[in-house]
């Protein structure tokens, strides 16, 4: 307490401070006594006359008194560092009238007294091994007290550490937010040029940014005044957007109109980062033949926020357009790269809408250049089925009775097999045995996953813009081609070169064409898809699950969605689902 007293005017930290330094001169000249008397003379004349013969006399009987003194002061001095600590935090984040620094400056006092308690305590074991008798070296109290003195002490320190770790991830929150409304600011605020907002994507500790399409490093001034997509993606993203990417982008954009750059920001997670992780980043990064980041880490964190929260990534890669100067043209220009390449070059969300408008759901639309044989089929007058699914038993009574169906109409048939989204496996098996049992054409890997992809991309595209399913004819197509998708059941789509349609699940086209024998009068009047359309309008279907299953997109998801079977609304749920093959 006379201590405490005579430093009544300094502040908390200062009397711990004080005090402990105090302490360390005359503990320092013991303990270099101590330690030095048996190699060097001068400390060993110095022992003898702070007489300390009995103690290096006695030294393996004091070494827990000596192991309880030292576990001890090494406990003040972590308790006060860390009353330091507290006062030396950054004021414009953390206030000190708010918890949690409010809490830890309300226990300062009180860990500043028992420091000062342990000091006094130290100091007295120190002066009475002075000169001390063999009993008292012999005796053991004044280790337990010591002892007792570094559990309190410890204690101390470890609720103030955890104190201390609140405060920092409270100045972590306030700097991201900061950093987050600065962001948000250059983003919002009309730029001379994009410079500024791609220097602010990246942490100000990072030299370099970017690697060039041939994989040197290049400051981030090379993307300056040109277009920008900002390719925004986990490390999941797949081979086949990478490659139907790489098309574009190496494509017809050597033109002057399609003059644009992609920068490729991973999105990762930085606690569960590993060199498995690090692996995956870098075999990716070296298949890209445009912009990517130096290592993920280089993306300031209040960006990633900013991207997720604002841009709206959640896990399906997005690309987010910058004109040369900067403005965000469109959140999401994936959709409509999918949907028409670089004709819809600069990505900006008034030409999707512009294509939109012109756009019709037709043989074109949904198929797109996928199939080389089309313009051939259409001018020839054929009619063209594209059907799905994954039951071979069913494949193969479908596409054999359709077959029997055109040969007896006498018109010409080509039936093509998309497979089915997020099956790779069980579409290769099965496009093996269709090609080995010559029953239809059939697409490889990239069509099928861009076919299902550029579906997804015209929903997602169709939903950025407010369409909904009522007011919005290729939209309900589409959502009752996904719709077929999702169910185990095999699903069809007929088309002539005149745009007439008719789609039908496997169970009703099936039947229909099992039971042609029914219209096939009708079919030779009105031709066939007409016929077909009228018969299957006949078949009721009182028993049905129409599945919709649409993965999370920046997009959004629509909320109301019609059965494709019946009309009628279907149900939300929600299903995570984890598919490795």
């Amino acid at each position: 307490m006379r201590i405490l007293n005579m430093l009544s005017s300094y502040s908390w930290d200062a009397k711990v401070v004080l005090t402990l330094a105090a302490f360390a001169v005359n503990f320092g000249e013991f303990w270099l006594i101590v330690q030095l008397c048996t190699s060097n003379s001068l400390a060993k004349s110095v022992a003898l006359l702070k007489q300390l013969p009995d103690i290096l006399e006695h030294s393996q009987t004091l070494k827990p008194r000596f192991d309880a003194l030292n576990k001890l002061i090494n406990a003040m001095i972590d308790v006060t560092k860390c009353i330091v600590e507290f006062t030396e935090l950054p004021s414009e984040f953390i206030s000190i009238d708010v918890p949690p620094l409010s809490i830890a400056m309300a226990h300062i006092p009180t860990a500043t007294y028992w420091i000062i308690w342990s000091v006094v305590a130290c100091a007295a074991q120190i002066t009475g091994l002075v000169g001390m008798r063999h009993e008292f070296i012999t005796s053991t109290s004044e280790a337990w007290e010591l002892s007792s003195l570094a559990h309190k002490v410890s204690g101390i320190h470890e609720y103030l550490q955890s104190l201390l770790r609140l405060c920092y991830q409270r100045i972590d929150e306030e700097k991201l937010m900061e950093a987050f409304e600065d962001f948000k600011r250059t983003i919002e605020i009309p730029q001379t040029d994009n410079l500024k907002i791609l220097l602010k994507i990246f942490r100000k500790e990072e030299t370099y940014y970017l690697l060039n399409p041939d994989k040197t490093k290049v400051l981030n001034d090379v993307l300056r005044r040109k277009h920008v997509l900002l390719l925004i993606s986990d490390l999941d993203i797949s081979q086949e957007e990478i490659r139907v990417l790489e098309a574009l982008y190496k494509g017809e954009r050597v033109s002057s109109e399609l003059n644009y750059e992609i920068l490729w920001l991973p999105i990762v997670d930085r606690s569960t980062w590993n060199d498995g992780y690090e692996q995956k980043f870098l075999s990716l990064q070296s298949i890209m033949p445009w912009y990517t980041v130096n290592h993920p880490f280089a993306i300031e964190p209040a960006v990633i926020k900013y991207i997720m929260e604002v841009w709206g990534f959640v896990k399906k890669p997005i690309a987010v357009t910058l004109d040369p100067k900067g403005k965000v043209l469109c959140p999401n220009a994936l959709n409509m790269m999918w949907i028409w390449g670089n004709s819809a070059f600069p990505f900006s969300s008034e030409k999707e809408e512009n294509f939109w408008k012109a756009e019709a759901w037709t043989l074109e639309l949904l198929v797109d250049r996928l199939e080389p044989n089309l313009p051939t089929w259409v001018s020839q007058q054929k009619v063209v089925c594209f059907y799905g699914g994954v039951q071979m038993e069913w494949i193969e009574s479908f596409t054999t009775a359709t077959k029997g169906v055109a040969k007896a109409l006498d018109i010409g048939l080509e039936m093509v097999y998309i497979g089915k989204n997020n099956s790779k496996e069980r579409v290769k098996k099965i496009t093996g045995l269709i090609k080995e049992k010559q029953l239809s054409h059939a697409w490889e890997d990239d069509n099928v996953w861009f076919f299902w992809n550029r579906l997804e991309s015209m929903l997602y595209s169709k939903i950025q813009h407010g369409k909904t399913i009522e007011n919005d004819a290729i939209k309900q197509e589409v959502m009752t081609m996904l719709a077929y998708d999702g169910s185990e059941n095999g699903w069809a789509v007929f088309f002539t070169g005149s745009d007439e349609m008719v789609r039908a699940n496997g169970d009703k086209v099936l039947s229909s064409m099992e039971s042609f024998d029914k219209w096939e009068k009708l079919a030779k009047q009105m031709g066939f898809i007409p016929a077909l359309r009228k018969q299957l309008e006949g078949i009721t279907d009182d028993h049905h699950c129409t599945r919709l299953i649409l993965p999370e997109n920046s997009g959004g998801i629509p909320e109301r969605v019609q059965c494709a079977e019946c009309g009628r609304p279907m149900e939300m749920y929600f299903m995570y689902r984890c598919c490795v093959e």
